[in-house]
């Protein structure tokens, strides 16, 4: 592959981690069932190579509130090629319906800040992009659902529910440009070890690309732990050539 179109993969396997990154456990359950606080780290691979790593951290904000944060970095060889350095800050309710969105994204020569602005009241959520380099910005403004979340606080929303094998839920979902009512089916039950360690999980799909909430033609997969803490150890999205498959493993755990 040329070195354009692999920078062109990795922009856009970049900019799909900043929408769909979430959290993951070790085998032990939890004291409490989620949510809870914790950070958890992952790594990011890409035929066969370490692309980067994701840090995500929850915590309890003021009054009912939780706050998401995550930070996406390349890694080794992907950061000579496409240098990505993504800081993503969510707040939520206690439900986890979307309340303020912020996303710093330096990827390659872009320098980009976006902001998703709920007002719950009104049902309505506003879009800010502004691109720091060219001085440019982009608004727009949408009815929503009640209740609606950002890809985030989607994943965090279904860990609360219990969905067995061959059932499936839909989640009202936005990222400010489109919003729509995605739907995430439960599979099978397997077990997936990481790093000689085994996880007794269900494995789930999310249908957000194929023109759902995404254009590009892809699948997302996820292995949520089947206990209390109902936590993904591993993602992975399968995207068309030249990107084909990502997937985040479970590599360091705090709570």
């Amino acid at each position: 592959m040329r070195n354009s179109a692999l920078r062109q993969a990795l922009a856009g396997l970049f900019m799909l981690l900043t929408t769909s990154a979430g959290v993951a456990q070790s085998q032990q359950p939890a004291p409490n069932p989620f949510p809870f606080p914790e950070k958890l780290e992952y790594r990011v691979e890409w035929r066969l190579i370490t692309a980067g790593m994701a840090t995500v951290k929850l915590s309890k904000a003021a009054g009912d509130l939780w706050e998401t944060n995550l930070k996406i970095e390349s890694a080794g060889f992907v950061t000579k090629l496409y240098r990505v350095l993504d800081t993503y800050r969510t707040l939520t309710n206690n439900q986890f319906c979307g309340v303020n969105t912020t996303l710093d994204a330096r990827e390659g020569k872009r320098h980009k800040f976006t902001v998703l602005a709920f007002d719950n009241a009104r049902h309505k959520v506003q879009y800010e992009e502004r691109d720091l380099l060219k001085n440019q910005s982009t608004t727009k403004s949408l009815d929503v659902p009640p209740c609606t979340h950002e890809i985030v606080g989607a994943l965090s929303a279904f860990r609360m529910m219990r969905l067995e094998p061959g059932k499936s839920a839909v989640i009202p979902v936005t990222d400010g440009k489109k919003v729509v009512m995605a739907r995430i089916e439960a599979q099978e039950r397997e077990i997936v070890t990481i790093d000689k360690k085994d996880y007794h999980t269900i494995r789930y799909e999310a249908f957000l690309f194929d023109n759902v909430l995404y254009r590009r033609k892809g699948r997302l997969w996820l292995w949520m732990t089947d206990d209390a803490s109902r936590l993904p150890v591993q993602i992975r999205v399968r995207l068309g050539f030249p990107i084909g498959n990502i997937t985040l493993f479970l590599d360091k755990e705090e709570h």
